[in-house]
């Protein structure tokens, strides 16, 4: 499959597009970026040339994704989410030398207008809900609201709020895809079908 590229769109020279990605109106991509096959750029969208982005990904309108973010496969990026790479910026101080790295893991999703403070990784198929505030690290599966965000409960793979306590020790399988889940402590773990 081809790369689609809009004829706004500006993809500078040295940058890795991956087959089957579309790069939408007014999208910049810098020149060392890399970007997987069959992702999703939307309007407006810039990244950076330290990121690396993974298969799959969809990045909706209006998100920069700085320098030293990485973003794996299957990660959705919701309108006008916000990632940062400095932690204490100064306009009279340059700080690019003390870039923070970021990590979503696979299959992660970050809510509208979610802010990702620089320097955390937020886990496998964690859900940050619109509008949230992430300032530390995120587990696996975890659902995260508020500012500053807290967990209020796990999400499956499929996207659906899995009835488990915060902790402890119990088993949830998902009804749409047989996928099973043990919760220890509070850590949740994925036990294939």
């Amino acid at each position: 499959m081809a790369v689609s590229i809009h004829a706004t769109a500006i993809v500078d020279e040295g940058a890795s597009i991956g087959e089957g990605t579309s790069i939408w109106h007014w999208v910049h991509v810098c020149s060392q970026a890399q970007v997987g096959s069959s992702c999703s750029l939307g309007q407006n969208v810039f990244v950076g040339n330290k990121v690396v982005i993974g298969n799959n990904v969809k990045i909706q309108n209006n998100v920069s994704v700085y320098d030293n973010v990485t973003l794996e496969d299957d990660v959705f990026c919701g309108p006008s989410m916000v990632f940062t790479n400095v932690y204490n910026p100064r306009s009279f101080i340059s700080r690019k030398d003390e870039y923070r790295n970021t990590l979503v893991k696979r299959g992660a999703t970050i809510g509208a207008n979610a802010t990702i403070v620089c320097g955390v990784t937020i886990g496998a198929y964690a859900f940050i809900g619109a509008g949230a505030v992430i300032k530390d690290d995120v587990a696996d599966y975890a659902l995260m609201v508020g500012v500053p965000a807290r967990q209020i409960g796990w999400m499956s793979k499929h996207g659906e709020r899995i009835p488990l306590p915060l902790s402890g020790h119990s088993e949830y399988t998902c009804p749409h895809t047989g996928e099973r889940y043990k919760l220890n402590g509070n850590n949740l773990e994925c036990i294939e079908k």
